[in-house]
């Protein structure tokens, strides 16, 4: 075949085929995980990121209306920093080909260097030898043999053979990748992809029954929690994507901050995010037609969504007041301990990203939204979603939020513990919270799920771990003397007054004794506190101070 240019449905066809076909590896990119930790989920990020995307674009024949749609499902989707890169990829390509209906050999080539440069623009520190290479090189070293008369097939293949050939230098690029023999998962994900894109176009179409473990399921709507003597006071959750008209019955003059003001006056829990002429709206309501008339003012829903929230209200049985704060805390926690804990310490929304912390833009924002505060701190509490994170912040337009760049379950709790609710001085209560991270040694402790070797620490499956500050530094045949050997290894340890340990899910009290008691002999004079967390992937978290 020789295709010359394709259009939106084209598009929407070849991505869903991506979807499909990075479906069937994603167990294979989750083991290229470099790491002898059951928590390699690269593959999953990726697939649940481009698949909110496709759940939320619309069909349309214009190239640049579904990309734009694709980018934004991406964007409020993405998990995991895999996820907010692939999304980022996808912002430049929609954003290069916005006005274009069709797609042709120059469109595609400008949209490939367009979405490798934002996806660069999107990380603080980049790192060679992962997908951001793969993307670049893939795009810059075919970019002088795309000519008007190229084919899309031609393009893609040039592409994905590029992408393959520096894949596979990836290992020289990045050290620990050559350490562990594997090839970066993300630039493998993003490859798949784009294969599968073009089996579409040569009319092989894949089909797969993706069978994920959700960390969230949307209820069953129960209709006996509401009926006609039923208290009515939290309102509707109300959603919709408004396109603003050009026809001149619709005011012309949006001003987003207007739009925001008019809003607050019928309801809370606002967010309202602005594309080019659309603007998505998430709001709390009990008069759900005030918001209706206003917006169609301006133009018509795409998409409307709303939802009775007495219903789940009453389901539940309590009520949430939302109370104006100075300074609200959002965090991200696993394990019904760890939430119970991080909520008694003052955190206003408590997030349970599940086994291995997957939590999305979407999520996010949507905790930005419920807070009515004049700052909002997020603790991420994983290096793997503080991308995620800072990415809700954009996409929530506020610019009242900081994100604490926490790594850890025992980096939030002190950041949490260092935090001054009484004082009026937010950016004190900020800098407080900071300092609490500053200065804590995270040791976490599992048992490898892989064989692994990196410069002088190797290990077999099996084997008991320890990790400081995320490197691993022990490995031993007994829990307690893998973490005690780690904590040696701590050039100050002798002046840590404070150790938390958070108890994981598959440990029990009499190991969680024998622990303490080994810590304490070792280091009498530090205070040691055991908390039942509850997470999956360690079994022991330790925070140092």
């Amino acid at each position: 075949m020789s295709t010359k240019k394709i259009n939106g449905i084209h598009l929407e066809k070849m991505i869903k085929n991506g979807l499909m076909n990075l479906s069937l590896h994603i167990d294979e990119i989750n083991r290229l995980n470099v790491f002898p930790v059951p928590d390699g989920d690269t593959g999953t990020n990726m697939y649940l990121t481009l698949e909110n995307g496709v759940n939320y674009a619309s069909t349309a024949e214009e190239a640049g209306t579904y990309l734009r749609t694709l980018s934004d499902g991406m964007l409020l989707g993405a998990r995991g920093n895999s996820g907010v890169i692939l999304s980022q990829f996808f912002k430049g390509f929609s954003t290069a080909l916005a006005k274009c209906t069709w797609v042709g050999p120059g469109e595609l080539r400008n949209g490939l260097i367009r979405g490798y440069k934002t996806a660069y623009e999107s990380v603080v520190h980049p790192v060679e030898g992962t997908i951001l290479s793969v993307t670049r090189e893939g795009i810059e070293l075919i970019r002088s043999s795309i000519t008007r008369n190229s084919s899309i097939e031609n393009i893609l293949s040039m592409y994905i053979a590029q992408m393959k050939k520096t894949l596979s230098y990836t290992p020289e690029m990045l050290s620990v990748l050559k350490e562990a023999g594997v090839v970066d998962s993300g630039a493998s994900g993003f490859i798949l992809i784009i294969e599968g894109m073009l089996k579409c176009l040569y009319g092989e179409f894949i089909e797969a029954d993706v069978k994920l473990k959700k960390e969230q399921k949307t209820p069953m709507l129960n209709l006996s929690m509401f009926d006609e003597n039923s208290e009515f006071s939290d309102g509707y959750c109300t959603e919709f994507i408004l396109q603003r008209m050009n026809d001149p019955k619709y005011k012309q003059s949006f001003s987003k901050q207007r739009f925001i003001n008019a809003l607050k006056t019928a309801g809370n829990s606002l967010v309202v995010i602005e594309d080019g002429k659309r603007v998505k709206v998430h709001i709390h309501t009990l008069s759900p037609a005030k918001v209706i008339a206003y917006a169609q003012q301006y133009g018509e829903f795409l998409t409307f969504k709303m939802d009775n929230m007495q219903v789940q209200h009453n389901e539940h049985d309590r009520l949430v007041e939302k109370v104006h704060k100075p300074l609200s805390i959002i965090a991200v926690v696993s394990g019904e301990g760890t939430k119970e804990l991080f909520s008694s310490l003052g955190a206003d929304v408590v997030i349970d990203g599940g086994e291995t912390m997957n939590t999305s833009s979407q999520e996010f924002v949507e905790a930005i939204g419920s807070l009515d505060s004049d700052h909002i701190v997020i603790l991420p509490d994983n290096p793997n979603i503080i991308l995620a994170a800072q990415q809700a912040v954009k996409l929530s337009g506020k610019d009242n939020i900081t994100v604490l760049p926490t790594k850890s379950f025992a980096q939030g709790y002190f950041a949490l513990a260092m935090d001054v609710p009484d004082s009026d001085d937010i950016e004190y209560r900020v800098s407080q919270m900071r300092s609490g991270i500053e200065n804590i040694m995270t040791l976490s402790q599992t048992v490898a799920s892989r064989d692994y070797s990196f410069h002088e620490i190797s290990c077999k499956k099996g084997d008991e771990i320890a990790l400081l500050n995320g490197e691993i530094v022990c490995v031993h045949s007994d829990f307690i003397k893998s973490i005690t050997d780690a904590m040696k290894i701590i050039e100050d340890i002798d002046d840590k007054e404070t150790c938390v340990i958070f108890r994981g899910k598959d440990t029990d009290e009499t190991d969680a004794d024998l622990l303490s008691q080994a810590i304490s002999e070792l280091y009498p004079m530090m205070d040691i506190e055991i908390i039942s967390a509850g997470q999956k992937i360690y079994h022991w978290i330790l925070g140092i101070s």
